[in-house]
């Protein structure tokens, strides 16, 4: 018998796999409803997502008047959306200190054209704490988790996670294409692959303007357990 995933590991992987999501806040303009936006994100080092968002926007007029949002995340590529996985994240929203540097190279490197927002409009960074999260893995599993059982921190300091991003990048191209074979046919294949971040189940590669999950076989909690992992992989 196939062992299945727990609602927890399921729910993780999930998020893990998504990269943009379904933003809701209290509206200020009409007051008790909700409104829905479409935001890019990435986790931080705690387990939170990450984004980044223009100071004229609605949602973050919303945000200001109102901290308190919902994140909702799923396979977008899924055939029936009713039968497969989806996330809510219930959460407080608290801007990101203009000083955490580590934090905003990670969620550029996911999406490198982001950099350059700031020089147009105020953009800040806000991280979505969750409180609560509702995970559907499918018809009739439903599941209420709690943050701590599918956001652990990042094991890896943000200079070991930018030591492998940056060793990744200068010296591994070709092991990143081998890691993408199964997707290229969802993928520009006309960009290369970047290292953007490492955890301890897996990394992410940006490729034009996707990113992409790819899991460990097990666990890592170190730097070598991480080059050990990478080099398996390629070898698949």
């Amino acid at each position: 018998m196939t062992n299945q995933p727990t609602p927890e590991a399921a729910a993780r992987a999930l998020l893990l796999a998504c990269y943009d999501g379904v933003l809701s806040t209290l509206s200020v303009a009409f007051p008790g409803y909700p409104f829905g936006s479409v935001v890019p994100f990435c986790l931080d080092r705690q387990g939170a997502p990450v984004i980044l968002i223009a100071d004229i926007a609605q949602h973050t007029k919303n945000i200001r008047g109102a901290p308190r949002v919902s994140l909702i995340v799923f396979d977008r590529g899924a055939p029936d959306l009713q039968a497969n996985g989806r996330l809510t994240l219930l959460a407080d929203a608290t801007e990101v200190d203009a000083h955490d540097i580590d934090t905003a190279e990670r969620y550029y490197r996911f999406f490198p054209g982001a950099r350059g927002y700031h020089q147009t409009h105020g953009f800040q960074f806000w991280r979505l704490s969750p409180r609560r999260l509702r995970f559907i893995g499918g018809f009739g599993a439903i599941h209420w988790l709690e943050p701590a059982t599918v956001l652990p921190t990042n094991p890896f300091s943000a200079a070991q996670e930018t030591s492998m991003v940056e060793h990744m990048n200068a010296d591994h191209v070709e092991a990143m294409r081998r890691y993408l074979t199964p997707y290229r046919d969802a993928i520009n294949t006309g960009h290369e692959p970047r290292f953007a971040g490492c955890d301890r189940d897996g990394f992410h590669l940006q490729v034009g303007d996707r990113v992409i999950r790819i899991a460990f076989e097990a666990p890592v909690e170190s730097p070598l357990e991480v080059r050990k992992a990478l080099v398996a992989l390629a070898r698949q």
